[in-house]
C-alpha cells in the first residue's frame, strides 16, 4: 500500500469519527434535495390577543401547548413570576438562537458560543471543536432556514425560579468537512440537509438578565 493511499484511509477514518461526535453533539442529518420551502409559523390562526378574557384559556400559551398539560401549568407559572413574558417572542428568539449557535458551532467560533450555553454544554461543544481542529479539519457551512418548530415541552421550578422549555427544531444547511490541504472529505456543497434538533434553554424568571441558555441538547 503506497503512502498516498494510506494518507488517504486515515483521512477518511477520522472524518467518520468526527461526524459520529458531531451528531452527538447537534443531532441528526439527513439528506435532502427538494428546495426550501418558505418558513411558516407552527399554527396559522395564531394571534396576538394573548390576555386571558373572563378566566378564559392564554393563547399565547394553548397554542403551543395542550390546555391543561403540564407544560402549560409550568408556562403559567412562568407567566406569574414574570407578566412579561410571552411564549410566541420566546419561539420567535430560539428561532434566532438556533441559528446562530448552530452556525456558531459549525464556524468554530469558541467566544461566539460562550455567552449563550450552559457550562456543561460549552465544555461539550468546544472538546468537539478542539478535536476537529487538531485534526486539520474545517467545516465549510451555510444555513438555509428553519424547516420545523414546535415547542416541545415545558418545566418551571417554584423553588428557584428556574424556568424550562424544550423545542424541537428542523433546520435545513449545506456542509461539508475539508482536510488540511483543503480536499472534500465529506457532505457536498450543493446538497441540502435536514439537521433535527431538541434544544432545552433555561432562564431565571423575572431576573433582570433576559437572555435564556441552552442547557441540554438532544437529537
Amino acid at each position: 500500500m503506497n503512502s498516498s493511499l494510506l494518507s488517504l484511509l486515515v483521512l477518511a477514518g477520522i472524518a467518520v469519527f468526527l461526524i459520529l461526535r458531531l451528531r452527538s453533539v447537534l443531532g441528526t442529518r439527513e439528506g435532502y434535495e427538494k428546495p426550501p420551502e418558505a418558513v411558516t409559523p407552527a399554527r396559522n390562526d395564531r394571534r396576538r390577543d394573548f390576555e386571558v378574557i373572563d378566566g378564559g384559556p392564554d393563547r399565547d400559551i394553548i397554542d403551543h401547548v395542550a390546555d391543561g398539560s403540564d407544560s402549560a401549568k409550568a408556562l403559567t407559572a412562568m407567566k406569574q413570576a414574570e407578566p412579561s413574558f410571552v411564549v410566541s417572542e420566546f419561539l420567535q428568539g430560539a428561532r434566532g438562537a438556533y441559528e446562530m449557535i448552530l452556525m456558531a458551532f459549525e464556524n468554530g467560533d469558541v467566544d461566539g458560543l460562550r455567552p449563550f450555553l450552559a457550562a456543561d454544554v460549552m465544555d461539550t461543544f468546544e472538546s468537539v471543536i478542539r478535536e476537529r481542529e487538531a485534526q486539520g479539519l474545517t467545516i465549510q457551512a451555510s444555513f438555509i432556514g428553519i424547516r420545523e418548530l414546535a415547542l416541545d415541552s415545558a418545566r418551571f421550578d417554584r423553588a428557584t425560579g428556574v424556568g424550562e422549555i424544550t423545542v424541537r427544531f428542523v433546520g435545513e444547511l449545506t456542509s461539508v468537512v475539508r482536510n488540511a490541504e483543503g480536499q472534500v472529505v465529506e457532505g457536498d456543497p450543493n446538497e441540502i440537509k435536514r439537521q433535527r434538533d431538541v434544544w432545552t434553554f433555561a432562564r431565571n424568571m423575572g431576573a433582570s438578565d433576559p437572555n435564556w441558555e441552552l442547557v441540554a441538547t438532544d437529537g
